[in-house]
């Protein structure tokens, strides 16, 4: 029997929601025996006799001391988050009382759970596989409609099952040609070679797409970055100010007031933003407002979005200038300020320059032009309905793709089974690693670590 197995009959337990003084607090237990010994400490009905996804009313108490009146919600195995017999306390929020429950428990046999056991629990006795074992971390830290959305997606499979078909496919071919290697000397083909080929071409057209999604699900994850880039007193601080609703960045008249980089997030649409007010990109000998214009191109290059901003035709043409220097990849967004001042500007600019939006920060007017318009930029970099959030998946998919293209390479060479047996495995590997098919001991612990305690 292995360590994995033998952790799984100890008694686990932990506060499942968090810490501090509240209403109520949930107190998770879980393991073989973890319903005789909760009833072992609960006044009430016998909860070994009750049916399983029962909640019951009664005390906790430490022999002939009550320490809570609580409600005991019964999961019996294997019908449980972890699969195992498992049991939520749900007392009054009392950080003394949560402590004397778990004190209890303990004395009982009982230990305290590690971050993120009961879900690394749940994997590993079958309840779902390691995308969807992540995802529930995900889930908890979703801050934003998209980011819930796509952990969601994850955890109820959605990725899951791509990579479950890719990877069977996959292993039909392997056996086939393994089944070669064992009658290599009477030199027969069970694996057709154009149906290889035709399968690693459908493959990668699945994989691909995956892997470009990285980039829009780090920013739904992480917020998407997006910098206010222009020169001196155009008006970076009072956008960010109107953007946020409050009062973030120092305003004034003197140009170069804003010396650092000024940061913050918002959520549009459901899409996190985290934007970033620099300084005003000029020459100057002022040491301290030099460091300022070079942390504000550092952001620059950092982002995924970049806010021209300029309010006249001068900073305009030196705006366009910068923007021309920037990587391909970036999106670049050219917006007039302070058209209540000029709005003979405006009218004459934007007739003649479709990609520009007008507004003006002071008086937030078009503001939800600009906020939409962000918007549809990162909607515009969605690759499908799946996307890989997580670095892990991330790497593997990349090396997935490697395998796979080394596969199309050797089918191109005509190279013997033994070779492409090597490649295909290696492909196989890696995607079984994103899912948990294959799986080592260091890896859950790295994964599982990261989760709070009681989850």
């Amino acid at each position: 029997m292995n360590t994995a197995v033998i952790q799984q009959q100890e008694v686990i337990c932990a506060l499942a929601t968090p810490s501090g003084v509240g209403a109520i607090g949930v107190i998770r237990v879980s393991g073989l025996g973890a319903i005789a010994m909760v009833n072992s400490v609960f006044k009430g009905k016998n909860l070994e006799n009750v049916e399983t996804h029962t909640v019951h009313f009664g005390t906790i108490n430490a022999g002939d001391e009550i320490i809570d009146e609580v409600l005991v919600s019964v999961f019996k195995t294997p019908r449980s988050f972890t699969k195992e017999d498992s049991v939520e306390i749900s007392c009054h929020g009392s950080d003394y009382i949560i402590r004397q429950i778990l004190k209890v428990l303990i004395t009982k046999g009982a230990r305290i759970a590690k971050p993120g056991e009961f879900t690394q629990r749940a994997f590993l006795n079958g309840q779902f596989d390691l995308v969807q074992a992540e995802a529930v971390a995900d889930l908890i830290a979703a801050d934003s409609q998209a980011s819930h959305k796509t952990a969601l997606n994850q955890l109820r499979g959605g990725f899951s099952k791509k990579l479950a078909s890719l990877r069977s496919e996959l292993i039909h071919f392997a056996s086939m040609i393994e089944l070669e290697l064992d009658f290599g000397e009477e030199d027969v083909e069970f694996a057709e070679r154009d149906d290889l080929r035709r399968l690693i071409v459908a493959l990668q057209t699945t994989i691909e797409p995956l892997i470009s999604s990285f980039d829009f699900g780090n920013a739904i994850k992480e917020g998407v970055p997006v910098a206010i880039i222009g020169s001196p007193n155009v008006g970076k601080s009072t956008l960010l100010n109107a953007l946020l609703n409050e009062e973030k960045a120092i305003v004034t008249a003197i140009a170069g007031t804003t010396r650092d980089v000024i940061e913050d997030t918002i959520v549009l649409d459901g899409l996190k933003f985290r934007f970033i007010d620099t300084a005003g990109i000029r020459e100057t000998t002022d040491v301290v407002e030099s460091i300022g214009i070079e942390r504000s191109k550092a952001a620059m290059d950092k982002a995924d979005i970049v806010i021209f901003l300029f309010d006249s035709v001068e900073t305009l043409a030196e705006n366009r200038a910068l923007a021309a220097l920037l990587p391909g990849d970036k999106e670049v967004l050219f917006v007039l300020n302070k058209t209540d001042i000029n709005p003979a500007l405006a009218t004459e600019l934007v007739g003649e320059e479709s990609d520009i939006v007008p507004i003006s920060a002071h008086t937030q007017q078009n503001l939800p032009a600009l906020t939409k318009k962000l918007v549809s930029l990162v909607h515009g970099q969605a690759a499908g309905d799946t996307v890989v959030t997580n670095l892990r998946h991330y790497e593997h998919l990349i090396k997935t793709s490697a395998s796979l293209t080394d596969v199309l390479n050797g089918l191109s060479l005509g190279v013997t089974g033994d070779f492409l047996a090597q490649d295909i495995r290696l492909a196989l590997h890696h995607l079984g690693e994103i899912t948990g098919t294959i799986v080592t001991d260091d890896l859950l612990d790295n994964i599982f670590s990261k989760f709070c305690i009681g989850k």
